[in-house]
């Protein structure tokens, strides 16, 4: 904690912000030019933004952290005309405008429709935005995975695993940046704590045309923006859930607002008896809990100079879930996860178009593994931790038709590593295989960086460009420059927006043990050990598309991309234990399509469809990783082969429909489909049998070596219990998987390389706000 202190008092910093949002400082007058304390409705329908708030006696507020873009102004009040306006949010200083009231009387006001909202004429890239409705009824997740669903429900996007996101077809390289602060190691319920979907109140997510601020983790990018809506007073929210599998779970936050000042503190937690996917449909030994606690203050030093505090600590404890021939042999194995986080900014506005962010951010993470006496084919023990300390410094400058950030930042994370196992089943490992091993290890992860960029307003032509520098140290020493280029065209007459981009990326390996498998000591493990280390991917990614918006109702979106990159990164087992480590292929090619068609508001009616088709393949050699026995004798022989990666799902589709049956009822029905995802089972069908069940390899091809495909529908009934102008109390209740198929995400692999969706499902859950 000594190094939290120390950064709290040597990085007063800003406010959280998404890293490409700005700030609006809105002033409503009357005729006269005095202040008029009204009600604002600001809303941009591509960003699935919608929020009225009050001015102050002198007609003012301020809305903070909200995406680039294109809003609408609408300002109703007693005694005065109606005034609707247009505004662009492109740049993270504070966007200063002034609505004058006219009376009733001498009507001036200035309609604007919907469709000045509905497509953002200057986007160079698609960006999938999630605002606080569709977070505030979406349907109820199981605990640790809610922020993750919500990404998962976007095209290019699949799940492997236990809640494990894979964008476009890449593993491991989603980077979550919390109010500004990126977070680059596995977010998914079995390797660290998530921030509760309750906490969070939009997302922009990112799977091409990235920013050159954003690098070493470039599958995708989500940007997660946790701030509430700036009212003076005492205002929260309590959120109570329940539901099947013994799932209970109570959040609730408090928020206080007085002069330059904002204080706010939330807790929250949850338990349930289907933590993990389940290796089998009995679901053994699948119990969770998970809490999470943060405060933060926030203070207004001057109309120049912003300050933001934070500390966040999180936890999990759940079950490793058993297989038939563990849960057999009474196997118990438990593990945990605890982070806390300290973070700190400072925003400094030099001038109306100067302004600069500092940022900083301390935490400690750690995850352990435990196994009792009974566990099969090992019994493992895991304690892995680290400490990083992260510091960004960026400028935003506006110039004419330009906007410019550039900046620096740093990243040190330093690893430590142990494990230790004991074999019980020796047939299970190659001969020769030593009974035990223990290992101990640490070392730094440096990472420093350089980017500058910019966005060029041409008419109807825009411009985003960038230019990155990385250096990496951790197995290897290595830097990298990384241009980024997009490019859009707006066809006003026919709302259509042409966009391409190219990224190139600098991919820096998974962190999670790589220590243990890049280690001499595990030479003793077989007599045949092909180490090599993981070097960081370089790559190109490609996107085209188009937006477009049909009778101010609805929107499309297209986009084709490929993805091409070397040393591509994977993961793999330390034999039959539950360690994976980062490996790498000598490169890889993912290719495909995405559309997405959105209504956000029509007659009572709101909702969406989705479709994502996508072919990955890796060719090989390999080219980094530890591989043992057999497995190195294959990689050391196949210097040429391809194969399709593990995210290789080729049919992707979802949809998601909303009705308001009355004011305060509304109900809506949602479908998945996936046309089902490769696997390499190593053993035969009567092995995968007795190890799975006769359900499960049921839902598998073996011909085809692939998953069969899945189907799930959901339902969702809610209402508004008291709504009035200080209090509301909505409840909702959801069904999923309504069809009650057994639909297998993902197959073979000990200690939950199987996983199985949920079972038919409900969940209710209660919301008050005040």
């Amino acid at each position: 904690m000594r190094y939290l202190a120390l950064l709290l008092l040597l990085c007063a910093s800003p406010l959280w912000a998404q890293s490409n949002s700005g700030e609006l400082r809105i002033r409503v007058t009357d005729p006269a030019g005095l202040g008029v304390r009204s009600s604002v409705a600001l809303v941009s329908e591509a960003n699935q933004f919608a929020k009225t708030l009050l001015t102050d006696s002198a007609g003012e507020v301020v809305v903070k952290r909200i995406p680039f873009g294109v809003y609408r102004i609408q300002i109703d009040h007693p005694g005065f005309a109606a005034f609707q306006a247009s505004v662009e949010i492109r740049s993270a200083i504070p966007s200063d405008y002034t609505a004058t009231l006219s009376l009733a009387a001498a009507n001036t006001s200035v309609l604007v429709n919907d469709t000045e909202t509905l497509i953002d004429p200057h986007r160079t890239g698609e960006i999938n935005r999630i605002g606080s409705d569709m977070i505030q009824e979406r349907v109820s997740s199981l605990p640790g995975r809610s922020l993750q669903d919500l990404v998962n429900s976007q095209p290019g996007w699949l799940y492997e695993g236990n809640a494990v996101l894979h964008p476009r077809g890449s593993e491991y390289q989603t980077q979550i940046v919390v109010d500004g602060i990126p977070l680059m190691d596995n977010r998914s319920p079995s390797f660290g704590p998530e921030i509760e979907a309750e906490d969070v109140q939009s997302m922009s997510i990112y799977t091409a045309n990235f920013p050159a601020e954003y690098g070493r983790k470039m599958g995708g990018v989500v940007e997660v923006n946790t701030a509430r809506d700036s009212r003076e007073g005492s205002h929260g929210q309590v959120v109570l859930s329940g539901g099947s599998f013994n799932t209970a779970g109570a959040f609730a936050l408090v928020q206080y607002l007085w002069s330059k000042n904002t204080l706010v503190g939330s807790a929250s937690g949850d338990m349930t008896e289907r933590y993990l996917n389940p290796v089998v449909p009995q679901n053994f030994t699948n119990k969770g809990t998970t809490g999470d606690f943060a405060l933060s203050y926030e203070r207004d030093l001057t109309e120049r100079d912003r300050i933001s505090l934070s500390v966040r600590h999180e936890l999990s404890r759940f079950q490793i879930p058993n297989e038939l021939v563990q849960e057999a042999a009474g196997q118990l194995q438990n593990a945990d996860n605890f982070e806390t986080m300290g973070t700190a900014s400072y925003q400094h506005i030099f001038s109306s178009n100067v302004v600069m962010d500092l940022r900083g951010m301390v935490r400690d993470n750690a995850n352990d593994l435990f196994s009792n006496a009974l566990a099969t084919p090992v019994i493992a023990f895991r304690h892995n931790y680290f400490r990083e300390g992260y510091f960004k410094d960026s400028v935003s400058i506006h110039r004419g038709r330009h906007e410019w950030k550039t900046g620096v930042e740093s990243d040190a994370t330093f690893l430590h590593e142990r494990f230790s196992d004991v074999i019980t089943d020796f047939t299970r490992f190659d001969p020769g295989t030593p009974g035990t091993f223990n290992f101990i290890g640490s070392k730094p992860d440096l990472e420093q960086a350089v980017f500058v960029q910019d966005q060029i307003r041409l008419g109807r032509w825009t411009v985003s460009a960038g230019l990155r520098w990385d250096h990496y140290q951790l197995l290897v020493n290595q830097n990298a420059f990384s241009p980024r280029l997009g490019l859009a065209y707006y066809f006003s007459k026919l709302d259509l927006v042409l966009h391409a981009s190219y990224d190139r990326i600098f991919q820096t390996p998974s962190a999670e043990n790589i220590l243990i498998s890049s280690s001499p000591q595990v030479i003793s493990l077989n007599d045949k050990v092909l180490r090599l280390p993981v070097q960081p991917s370089h790559g190109n990614y490609y996107e085209f598309g188009a937006s477009k918006g049909f009778f101010s109702e609805l929107k499309l979106d297209v986009n084709v991309f490929n993805r091409r990159a070397n040393n591509f990164p994977d993961d793999d087992q330390l034999f039959n234990t539950a360690v994976s480590f980062p490996i790498a292929f000598k490169k890889a090619n993912i290719f495909g399509a995405e559309g997405k068609i959105e209504i956000p508001h029509w007659k009572g009616v709101n909702g969406f469809v989705s479709y994502s088709y996508s072919v990955g393949s890796a060719y090989l050699p390999v080219t980094g990783g530890l591989f043992l026995g057999d497995a190195a004798s294959n990689a050391l022989d196949q210097l040429t082969g391809r194969f399709w990666v593990s995210q290789d799902q080729r049919h992707t589709a979802r949809t998601g429909v909303r009705y308001q049956f009355t004011s305060r009822v509304w109900g809506g029905v949602g479908a998945e489909y996936g046309s089902g995802l490769p696997f390499g089972f190593a053993g035969t069908q009567q092995e995968a049998l007795a190890q799975y069940s006769q359900q499960v390899v049921d839902r598998v091809n073996f011909d085809s070596r692939r998953v069969r495909p899945f189907l799930s529908v959901n339902a969702s009934l809610g209402a508004d219990l008291w709504r009035t102008e200080k209090l509301q109390v909505r409840i909702q209740a959801n069904m999923e998987n309504i069809n009650n198929r057994l639909n297998v995400i993902d197959f073979a692999g000990l200690f939950s390389g199987n996983a199985i969706a949920a079972p038919r499902s409900y969940a209710l859950r209660l919301t008050t706000s005040f």
